[in-house]
């Protein structure tokens, strides 16, 4: 049991602890927040709700909290600069999706879902002031992001001190055992426990998972570097993102999203060290992950179609990535992948008939793509993949 738990997990508070509640014999409560700041739940998010199916098997309840209230301050952790705010309309949008989405990992029937507005948004003015003296600002300022950010001289916002209190008094309000997050949410993590403690409860456990590198293998997967993969995007979509991620960070994704046992993905390093192609084993993790949020059928035929657009015709597996605004015509996104050295040799080409978007010669200049990821090709030996947003 405690394998399962541990397994991927980059640090617990504590372990001593869990083991102590966890032979109580009760179900616990498991903690997890998102702020809706997108309409998406993406695979990074699924890092940690895999974890949270795991505590339900076990026969543990879930506590999934829409940040509905905290999604209009915006959570500072990681950010060298304040968070836009969200608008009422937006997050309301946001959370609706969220709902939908977060069943087709979590049983239904072991999961409650709250939103944080329930309760802060009845916090008047001396309940702020009261949970404001519950820290001290030196105490904030012990954050790498607010630290740096004002040894920088870079404005931090009074609102943004804020947001870590309303995280850790939503742990008060749930009386939640344990809460999960990503290692980047430590210090928020840990105000539930410190609040907690202030208000008589046994503190909550903390675990906290890695966090899993987005398309661009550089920044955390995340909705607003845009280098994402929603579980509700389309399965041939998915299915090529997955394949477009390096070798090496594909077994990342296969300890932290696959549902194989450890024995299981250690064998298929062993195949891959002994010869198997590695992209014979990451087409089995992008069949496992569409079958999951989609369906087996679907699953096969993207595969199919991968095959056809990719390795039949010779397309290779490693090219450059562009990102454009959805609206910007085919010349200009010819031109500035540089693909063509100008919007003119764009539209000869096209018209010469020498570009393909996803194996599809392209003869219309006004082709209007819609949001997604495209393969470009220019003539023979000319590739880049553009994502359309």
């Amino acid at each position: 049991m405690l394998a399962e738990i541990n397994r991927g997990v980059e640090e617990l508070i504590s372990e001593e602890e869990l083991l102590i509640k966890l032979r109580e014999r009760r179900p616990l409560y498991i903690k997890l927040g998102f702020d809706p700041t997108a309409p998406d739940i993406h695979l990074g998010h699924v890092v940690i709700l895999n974890k949270l199916r795991i505590f339900q098997n076990l026969g543990h309840k879930v506590k999934f909290l829409v940040g509905d209230f905290t999604a209009m301050i915006g959570d500072p952790s990681g950010k060298n600069c304040m968070r836009p705010r969200l608008n009422k309309t937006d997050i309301l949008k946001n959370s609706t999706t969220y709902k939908e989405q977060i069943f087709k990992i979590l049983d239904p029937k072991k999961t409650d879902v709250f939103f944080n507005s329930s309760w802060l948004s009845k916090l008047d003015s001396e309940g702020i002031i009261l949970l404001a003296s519950k820290h001290t600002v030196a105490r904030m300022l012990e954050r790498d992001d607010f630290k740096s950010r004002y040894m920088s001289a870079k404005p931090i916002f009074i609102h943004e001190f804020i947001y870590p209190l309303l995280q850790g008094y939503d742990s008060v309000i749930l009386h939640s055992d344990i809460e999960l997050g990503g290692i980047d949410q430590k210090f928020n993590l840990l105000m539930g426990r410190e609040l907690q403690k202030i208000d008589g409860q046994r503190p909550q456990i903390v675990l906290m998972m890695p966090l899993l590198l987005g398309l661009d293998g550089k920044q955390k997967m995340s909705k607003s570097a845009c280098n994402y993969i929603g579980i509700s995007e389309p399965p041939n979509e998915m299915f090529g993102k997955i394949m477009s991620i390096s070798d090496n960070m594909m077994w990342n994704y296969y300890e932290l999203l696959s549902l194989r046992s450890l024995k299981e993905i250690n064998q298929l390093k062993t195949d891959v060290k002994f010869g198997k192609n590695p992209r014979d084993i990451k087409i089995l993790l992008a069949k496992e992950l569409v079958s999951r949020f989609h369906s087996k059928s679907e699953a096969s035929l993207a595969e199919d179609k991968f095959i056809d657009c990719f390795q039949k015709k010779k397309i290779p597996n490693r090219m450059p990535e562009f990102k454009y605004a959805l609206g910007l015509p085919i010349k200009n996104i010819l031109k500035e992948s540089k693909l063509c050295v100008s919007t003119s040799d764009a539209l000869r080409m096209i018209q010469q008939g020498a570009v393909r978007i996803d194996g599809q010669r392209i003869t219309d200049i006004m082709l209007k793509l819609n949001t997604g990821t495209y393969i470009f090709q220019v003539g023979r030996r000319r590739f880049a993949c553009v994502r359309i947003k």
